[in-house]
């Protein structure tokens, strides 16, 4: 058999070069094996997601502000004093858990009260933190870090349907009512405007209003969606009579539930959630 000249032979799949264009094509593909091209529009469609998050989040923010600004002044009335009603709102984040703290020591109820009252209403988190955490990433601690950004406005902004979430927009309306809140605590404290101006200029619904605007927008999706709407305000209105208005709302959750036991919600929403 005649001997093939080095020179003739040419790189071969062992030669230098091919190894160094796989290597390279490797390094290109990134994780996963996703190309350049792949990844490209991964990054655009995150950023989209947050940038949406961010529009939807300055509306919402506004609101936290206006109602962060009552909160801080109604703590301060109420002998909190200067750091405690921010650091609060640093921490809790929740205007409803807030408010039920403040009103409970304001009405005597004592700090474990208080507490009780606080951590019953935030309680609605637990089964919001369940849906959206099957759309988060990493390790425990990572997920634990992402699952701060799960606050009411976020969470039903970045409901896609079917049980999914967009955890960028979740990210991103976050972003802006987190300091919002905070800053609005703190113009609160230090100015502290008088509760006689709350209800003259509709300071107390301007935080419910923008909701309203986002339950308005989600009875659009679904027929299954009005019907578990209409459950939800008849039982606020009944429960209300009773209990207070946080625990009323709290108790009205439960018509989502209801929604899904008696078959209220599409199988396919149904699949897709892993129910």
């Amino acid at each position: 058999m005649d001997r093939i000249s080095p020179q003739a032979e040419g790189p071969t799949s062992e030669g230098p070069t091919a190894k160094g264009s796989t290597a390279q094509g490797l390094a290109a593909q990134g994780p996963a094996g996703e190309g350049p091209a792949a990844q490209g529009v991964a990054g655009d469609s995150r950023r989209q997601g947050f940038v949406a998050g961010l529009k939807v989040g300055t509306g919402l923010a506004a609101a936290a502000f206006v109602l962060a600004v009552t909160f801080g002044a109604f703590a301060r009335t109420e002998g909190w004093g200067v750091l405690a009603p921010i650091v609060c709102s640093l921490v809790v984040f929740s205007g409803s858990a807030q408010f039920a703290l403040a009103t409970a020591l304001a009405g005597g109820g004592g700090v474990p009260t208080a507490i009780a009252a606080a951590a019953l209403i935030n309680g609605r988190f637990v089964p919001m933190g369940v849906a959206v955490a099957k759309d988060l990433r990493g390790g425990r601690i990572r997920r634990a870090l992402e699952g701060q950004a799960v606050v009411d406005g976020s969470w039903v902004a970045a409901h896609l349907g079917g049980g999914r979430f967009d955890r960028y927009k979740l990210f991103g309306a976050t972003a802006v009512q987190w300091p919002a809140w905070v800053a609005g605590t703190a113009l609160g404290v230090v100015v502290a405007p008088p509760e006689s101006l709350v209800e003259p200029l509709g300071l107390d619904l301007v935080f419910p209003a923008f909701f309203l605007l986002l339950l308005l927008d989600e009875l659009r999706g679904s027929r299954a969606a009005r019907i578990a709407a209409a459950l939800g305000g008849c039982l606020a209105g009944v429960l209300v009579i009773w209990v207070p208005a946080g625990l009323a709302l709290l108790g009205a959750s439960a018509a989502a539930l209801l929604g899904l036991r008696t078959g209220l919600v599409p199988r396919a929403t149904e699949e897709a959630s892993g129910s």
